[in-house]
């Protein structure tokens, strides 16, 4: 296991969102349709069929997500597709400990390709998630040493830095000699 997510946090043992995503739902539900049960029950099943048949898969190569019990939706993403990670927390999830993981790639597509909800290690998640799309490019976690940049980006703009600064230099004694002459 990689230092650049938490320790102890394990994204293979998760398959089933938390409990406290049931909740959410209900919750939402609730104070969205004010309590009219028959509004309540039709906005509520779909929630409760998703909860129930929700399942994620993390390993080597990427991750999956598949829910559904009339229409199942299967998505699967490699590492090397994603792009970016957004965690957003609501109110109602902020009390509940929950949070949204929306994974982004390039599919050139407005919303996010995935979104992984259910899981109260939200920190850890997306810490893993960022080293694996770091490792899947063929990076590695960024170690930062002064005397040895990160990458070659990062050394060539020290470079072009000093260059810099030995221009302003050279420039700073030539108008001294132009000053005193």
């Amino acid at each position: 296991m990689s230092a650049t997510y938490k320790e102890g946090f394990d994204p293979t043992a998760i398959a089933r969102p938390d409990p406290a995503l049931l909740r959410y739902y209900v919750v939402t539900t609730f104070v969205a349709t004010l309590f009219i049960l028959p509004i309540t029950i039709l906005v509520l099943l779909p929630n409760l069929f998703k909860y129930r048949s929700l399942r994620y898969r993390f390993d080597e190569e990427g991750i999956s997500m598949a829910w559904g019990i009339l229409f199942r939706r299967e998505i699967n993403l490699t590492y090397r597709r994603i792009q970016d990670i957004h965690v957003t927390r609501n109110l109602f999830q902020r009390w509940m400990g929950l949070a949204s993981v929306a994974i982004q790639t390039a599919s050139g597509s407005a919303t996010p390709e995935m979104t992984i909800e259910g899981i109260l290690e939200v920190d850890g998640l997306r810490d893993f998630l960022y080293s694996k799309m770091r490792g899947a490019r063929g990076e590695s976690a960024p170690v930062s040493t002064e005397s040895e940049p990160v990458d070659e980006v990062l050394q060539l703009l020290h470079e072009i830095r000093d260059g810099l600064v030995a221009l302003r230099g050279i420039a700073a004694t030539r108008s001294a000699r132009e000053g005193t002459e």
